[in-house]
């Protein structure tokens, strides 16, 4: 997938929704805890509940490896489901790799190969060759944390070099030298909403992978004013607003409602936009 195809799928579904799947075992409805695949049934139904209004999901691994063999067996079915009922769906690994090139070469084969996701979030501290190995499949991004919306991210990320950039500037400009946008993205926390300006004067028409809309509180109105290019250029992942709307139940018919609230609210900024 290009990203023409992943506008021309934001213009059908009139969203650019990312349904993160941090499908934590201790938090779905305890009637599904009965079952041989918990998780794997919660995903599915999410899933089907929610496809209507996304136009990309983001499986979190930390919740599916910390469950070991079981919980990367669900990860593999979930990618599996989702590749076969909604093949117009872009998968993230959600995995935030980062490693020497032969280790990295082993990770996209992991999450490129086989599981066919068409993205991996990627850490750049190593460097380009740490990057490469990703960039190197066809039709597959990698999108790399420049601005993350956690408290920690000041420790580093707003570090300024002798022109006074900020290291996640300097970040954005020299990976986007490695790659096109058809296979770089960029990860930019919707708290830091206004920090949208700064990231678009370096990345103006890459895709921008904006977590943060709901539980943790960003604004999906300012994300849209700041972020937006004549392409959209974002995918607004929500998860917990989303995955744990209800625990009763009627949690898919519950994630259906919030999923298409903010569907409505997507719609409306595009259509502001001029882009549908």
């Amino acid at each position: 997938m290009n990203n023409l195809q992943l506008f021309s799928n934001i213009q059908k579904k009139k969203s650019y929704l990312c349904v993160g799947l941090d499908s934590d075992m201790d938090k779905i409805p305890e009637h599904l805890k009965k079952l041989d695949r918990p998780v794997l049934e919660f995903n599915r139904q999410i899933v089907d509940a929610t496809a209507p209004y996304a136009v990309a999901y983001k499986p979190n691994l930390a919740f599916y490896e910390s469950r070991g063999l079981q919980g990367w067996k669900d990860l593999e079915d979930t990618v599996a489901y989702i590749k076969t009922k909604y093949p117009d769906i872009f998968l993230i690994a959600d995995a935030k790799r980062g490693d020497i090139g032969n280790t990295s070469a082993m990770y996209a084969k992991a999450f490129f190969e086989q599981m066919s996701f068409d993205s991996v979030t990627v850490a750049p501290y190593m460097g380009q060759d740490s990057v490469a190995p990703f960039l190197s499949f066809k039709d597959k991004y990698v999108i790399i944390l420049a601005l993350t919306s956690n408290q920690g991210a000041a420790d580093f990320q707003y570090f300024t070099s002798k022109d006074n950039q900020p290291l996640f500037r300097e970040v954005i400009e020299k990976s986007s030298q490695w790659g096109t946008v058809d296979n770089i993205m960029y990860v930019v926390g919707a708290t830091k909403a206004s920090m949208l300006v700064t990231i678009r004067e370096s990345a103006p028409d890459h895709f921008l992978l904006v977590p943060g809309v709901g539980a943790q509180g960003g604004s999906l109105e300012e994300v849209a004013k700041y972020g937006m290019n004549r392409q959209c250029g974002l995918l607004v992942n929500a998860s917990r607003s989303i995955l744990f709307a209800s625990k009763g139940p009627d949690f898919a018919e519950m994630a259906a409602e919030e999923g298409k609230a903010l569907q409505g609210q997507m719609e409306q900024t595009l259509s502001e936009a001029g882009l549908i």
